[in-house]
Formats: structure tokens, C-alpha cells, sequence
């Protein structure tokens, strides 16, 4: 994980229980997982937005083409 040994977890754990205290862990825990939840969900409206953006000039050059074909 990250290449952070249990040693190195367990003192950045143990600073961070000193610099927020013990009441504030949960709410902590709380917004790091909502953060994450919308991450996920907007990386994943992202990629439909790209998937659309890859199909619009497709039919924006198909309909060019039936245009030109026409005149």
C-alpha cells in the first residue's frame, strides 16, 4: 500500500489521533469516505462526457458529408 510499512501507518495513525482527538475521528472518517464516493462518481461522468465527445465529430463529419453529397 503506497509502500508505508505497519510501522510508518501506526505513527501517522497515532499523529493524527493527537493533532484531532478521539472526537473528531469519526467525522473525519466520514468526509474522507463521502470525498471519496464523489470521486468515483464524477471520474465516472467523466468518462461517459469523453465517451460523447468521441462520438460527436462522427456525426458531425457524416452529416457534413450527406450535405455535400446533396449539393
Amino acid at each position: 500500500m503506497f509502500g508505508i510499512g505497519t510501522t510508518e501507518l501506526v505513527i501517522i495513525l497515532a499523529i493524527i489521533l493527537i493533532i484531532f482527538g478521539v472526537g473528531k475521528l469519526p467525522s473525519i472518517g466520514t468526509g474522507f469516505g463521502q470525498a471519496i464516493k464523489n470521486f468515483k462518481k464524477s471520474s465516472s461522468e467523466n468518462e461517459i462526457d469523453a465517451n460523447h465527445l468521441t462520438e460527436k465529430p462522427e456525426q458531425i463529419s457524416s452529416q457534413y458529408n450527406k450535405s455535400a453529397n446533396e449539393v
